[in-house]
């Protein structure tokens, strides 16, 4: 009974919020915000080492709580259990995270990094993916370098069951590639801009068109109750990306703080981090279509699973409308 009360409060909410003006919610700030930060965001890092959330939200009486992302994987657990509100992740994996009934709503671009690619050792004789047949490769399950692994083995007429997928965190892979336990890595920055620069690991495939954006996500809950407050995320959102393109060596410089990073290792992640375009809409849906056949190739997703309508339900753009530019 408690579950189907909640269930219809819910529905109320989502129902009042497409008729309801945004300042019908202005004096419901939530008690606590929760927000994640990952290595992979810089912007999230600049946010919470400026404290401007915590700036912004004093005078409402709001407490705010940051919450590392290891990984995708990781925000979309947080999210979908209720410990976050807001999570970062790539695109791809909001999307099989939506299809698989986890209920986000990705409503900004924080980047459009590219930031995952396959490695290996450096003193590895591998130098392409087709040799990869039968070799194991460390990736983390459900985040865009996994992903990216699969859609690179299809690219060359290989699947999932024709390599051993070691399922790892991201930097434990990185350990685990420069240890000799896997033959390849599906890495992710800062990690993998790590282990090029300070092992000397290679890369031997790199697709920029495989690396799906970030986005910035929201619980379907915290968005119909607060639909004011995600305004005020991305809008604090965009000062920090706006910082970030402005100071891009006082960020590399927090990024390498933030991650324990040396400096170059930071400022070559940025390098290959694009902050030009936050505003989301076709542009990534676009992108998504083009990825979403890997899910249901592998069977990521049920069978039958309509990517179309799935990706329609996780792109909100009405959010950042007014507060970002095209």
């Amino acid at each position: 009974m408690t579950q189907r009360r909640n269930f219809l409060k819910l529905g109320a909410g989502l129902g009042a919020l497409a008729a309801l003006p945004s300042r019908a919610f202005a004096a419901e700030a939530p008690t606590e915000l929760r927000l994640d930060f990952a290595y992979y965001s810089p912007a999230s890092l600049v946010l919470k080492r400026q404290g401007w959330v915590e700036d912004t939200y004093k005078a409402k009486g709001t407490q705010v709580r940051w919450v590392q992302s290891a990984g995708s994987n990781r925000a979309l657990e947080y999210l979908n259990a209720g410990s976050v509100d807001f999570g970062s992740t790539a695109g791809l994996a909001a999307l099989l995270a939506r299809a698989n009934g986890n209920p986000i709503k990705s409503v900004y671009v924080y980047s459009r990094p590219e930031w995952t690619a396959l490695a290996v050792a450096k003193s590895s004789p591998l130098k392409s993916v087709p040799e990869l047949k039968g070799r194991k490769v460390a990736a983390t399950k459900g985040t865009d370098p996994y992903l990216f692994l699969l859609r690179s083995l299809h690219e060359f007429g290989l699947k999932k069951n024709d390599v051993e997928i070691v399922h790892l965190q991201h930097a434990d892979g990185r350990v685990a590639l420069e240890q000799g336990q896997v033959d390849a890595w599906a890495g992710l920055d800062p990690h993998l801009a790590a282990s090029e620069l300070d092992a000397g690991s290679r890369l031997i495939y790199r697709n920029v068109g495989f690396n799906t954006y970030g986005f910035l996500n929201v619980s379907e809950k915290f968005a119909a109750e607060h639909p004011e407050d995600v305004q005020t995320v991305i809008r604090l959102y965009e000062r920090a990306r706006q910082w970030v393109i402005a100071n891009p060596q006082e960020t590399a410089r927090i990024l390498a703080e933030e991650a324990k990073l040396s400096p170059a290792v930071a400022a070559y992640q940025l390098k290959r981090t694009d902050f030009s375009r936050a505003l989301i809409g076709d542009e990534h849906v676009e992108a998504l279509r083009a990825a979403a056949p890997i899910l249901l190739d592998e069977q990521l997703v049920r069978a039958g699973t309509d990517a179309n309508k799935v990706i329609a339900t996780l792109v909100e753009p009405r959010f950042a409308r007014g507060i970002v530019s095209a």
